[in-house]
């Protein structure tokens, strides 16, 4: 017999085998019961919550012969075992995906003018419904609303907010919703009893956080890691080898050396972590997750760790995160998850993905490179760091000890002449070349005039200029030291249409622009 996945071999048969949807559950049995169905029903929810299994166990209910005390199926009778087995033909599955078309629609349209064979009802379960094209949803709306008798409509969906509200209003909605991790762990513990497997709890709890709520996904996790390690008690360290995950001490090392700006530590365990195997957008992810815990237990400022069951951690882990946590602010924590959410989008195409993760890592430690209010309460934070460093160093003196020296005073220079100006025009390639990167591409792109004993700088346009006029210190400084004189000078950056030289009629062209070049 071919091997089953976990998740198919232990789908449920059953409302009572239906882990996490009670209410639905208990609503759709009281239907049953009671012989009040209706003829159309809207499961919607996340992938892996239910939807397509509970649509079978109800195709087989309406149809059963010995049904159960709680509406469910008995699983035994010959319409029971012919819808399981998938040889009831009156019971049909459509993948609205690769069926969305207005021939499809149709098809199902002339089929409904037959009675089903055997059975009470012929049920139509459409997965995917919101894949269907616009013309088959017109094409569908009259046969939804006043369907045969006989007829039963069960549509499922993982995007809601792409089925027109027509169809909506002429279908019970059920939503399913996401389920908590002790549901998924307790779901996996009787499968690996009856598969005689045997886990760490631990071990389940990871694989229940990454399954994000979702019984499929959990299942196929467990699946791959029980066959990365067959016959053997499965352990936390192997499921995090084994899905390429990391282990949250190794995000509690990566924030420590965030808040203590150290660079060189933190891009050393980003790459001790990907040498080990982990996949680099898993551990952005889950980074992500990390950072949003600690924000919650920021933001929730109590004492108490009841907030440790809605992070899903142990209460030594979150412990570990609450101390972690006292080392930055709310708003700081949020300007953290915003850049690696950014990087999340921008590496899954990119062949540079570790490149851009150490980019994101050196905007976390370097808030000047922003300019938000949070990037401005962490850098007072890191000045205060500093301060408070210097002072447990006993660098900071008393004024009674500290030694009374004169304050340095900057000889005045002499005041540039035309001579020097256009000697700075005609050296400009060389000048300019100390300049820090961004400065220097502006300025190599500028022309360099004179107005007597005045240099004027003349970018390309008004944006290059606005942005060079924030460094004038800087190109002050390198002025000084080049003609050991002090030198007047203006930069401007004509507006659209404007003509520079009616600005500055009187401007001596020292050379010729296009052979500017950095030396």
């Amino acid at each position: 017999m071919p091997y089953l996945s976990l998740y198919r071999k232990y789908r449920p048969q059953r409302f009572s085998d239906v882990a996490g949807q009670d209410a639905i559950i208990k609503a759709l049995g009281n239907q049953i019961l009671s012989g009040k169905t209706a003829h159309a029903y809207l499961f919607t929810g996340t992938r892996g919550t239910g939807k397509t299994t509970v649509a079978k166990i109800f195709a087989k209910a309406v149809n059963c012969e010995n049904l159960q005390e709680d509406g469910s199926p008995c699983c035994e009778c010959d319409m029971c075992r012919g819808i399981s087995e998938g040889k009831y033909i009156n019971v049909i599955e459509i993948d609205a995906a690769s069926n969305n078309g207005v021939d499809n629609v149709r098809t199902i349209i002339d089929e409904l003018g037959y009675r089903p064979q055997k059975g009470k009802k012929k049920v139509y379960i459409i997965d995917e419904v919101h894949m269907l094209s616009g013309g088959a949803f017109n094409a569908f709306l009259k046969t939804l609303e006043e369907p045969p008798e006989y007829a039963m409509f069960i549509l499922a969906t993982t995007e809601v907010g792409k089925v027109p509200i027509t169809i909506l209003s002429r279908c019970q909605r059920y939503d399913f919703h996401r389920m908590s991790a002790g549901i998924l762990v307790s779901r996996m513990k009787d499968i690996l009893s009856w598969e005689k497997h045997q886990a760490e709890e631990k071990a389940l709890s990871f694989i229940a956080r990454q399954a994000d709520g979702s019984m499929r996904d959990a299942l196929s996790l467990l699946d791959q890691c029980l066959a990365f390690n067959p016959g053997e008690t499965l352990t936390y360290d192997e499921v995090l080898d084994d899905l390429g995950a990391v282990d949250v001490s190794v995000f509690s090392s990566m924030a420590e050396y965030v808040s203590g700006g150290n660079l060189k530590s933190a891009i050393m365990l980003l790459d001790d972590t990907l040498m080990k195997g982990r996949d680099i957008q898993t551990f952005v992810i889950d980074f992500i997750a990390y950072l949003r815990n600690l924000m919650l237990i920021s933001a929730d400022g109590s004492t108490e760790a009841d907030i440790a069951d809605v992070l899903g951690v142990s209460s030594d882990t979150y412990d570990q995160m609450k101390q972690m946590a006292g080392k930055f602010d709310t708003e700081t924590l949020m300007r953290f998850i915003r850049i690696f959410s950014e990087l999340s989008s921008e590496i899954r195409y990119s062949p540079q993905k570790k490149t851009l993760t150490e980019i994101a890592i050196v905007r976390l430690m370097h808030p000047e490179m922003q300019d938000d209010s949070a990037s401005a309460k962490q850098r007072l934070a890191i000045i205060e760091r500093k301060i408070d460093r210097l002072e447990r160093e006993g660098i900071k003196q008393s004024p009674a000890s500290a030694p009374q020296d004169k304050p340095k005073v900057r000889k005045p220079l002499p005041e540039a002449l035309p001579e020097d100006v256009r000697m700075v025009c005609d050296n400009w390639g060389r000048i300019i070349k100390d300049a820090q990167e961004m400065v220097k591409g502006i300025l190599a792109e500028a022309r360099p005039s004179v107005d007597g004993t005045r240099l004027v700088i003349v970018c390309k346009d008004e944006i290059s200029s606005g942005s060079l006029k924030g460094y004038d210190g800087e190109i002050r400084e390198i002025l000084r030291r080049e003609t050991k004189k002090e030198m007047d000078f203006e930069i401007y950056g004509p507006g659209k249409d404007e003509d520079p030289d009616a600005k500055y009629p009187n401007l001596e062209d020292m050379i010729n622009y296009d052979e500017i070049k950095i030396i």
